[in-house]
């Protein structure tokens, strides 16, 4: 069974969590250092977040957007979930094809690392929902 219902459970849970990112100075700032836009499109269900990572802003799009992805990573909602989480190591991920990614190599190894300190974050978020049940998907 899938963790997200439609495409706005993806929206009201993981698109918040960059929601709130962007409205985080500090840590939108270190983001900021990779000055690229990141597109996640998520299967099961269907779901597009788009997030720019430059300085002008910290702009979150839901579904169709006009900015231009530099970055765009691929997987299922759950993968995404399980991953913010913490319980997913990218480069295992991406070499299993659980994850998908496409654009310059040198942005997406700068921005793994810049993720790590999102994943309580994303706990606490869960469980501030009242969706202690995905705390444990």
């Amino acid at each position: 069974m899938a963790v997200f219902e439609d495409a706005q459970d993806v929206y009201d849970t993981l698109g918040l969590l960059f929601v709130r990112l962007a409205e985080d100075d500090d840590l939108i700032a270190r983001f900021r250092a990779a000055d690229t836009v990141v597109r996640y499109e998520y299967t099961d269900p269907d779901a597009v977040i788009t997030v720019s990572l430059r300085d002008e802003d910290g702009r979150v799009d839901f579904g169709d957007s006009e900015l231009e992805a530099e970055v765009t990573m691929r997987m299922s909602a759950d993968t995404g979930h399980r991953y913010w989480l913490g319980g997913i190591n990218v480069t295992v991920a991406l070499a299993r094809g659980e994850i998908t990614a496409s654009g310059p190599v040198a942005k997406i190894l700068k921005l793994v690392p810049l993720t790590k300190p999102v994943f309580p974050r994303y706990k606490a978020q869960l469980i501030e929902q009242g969706r202690t049940d995905l705390v444990e998907a």
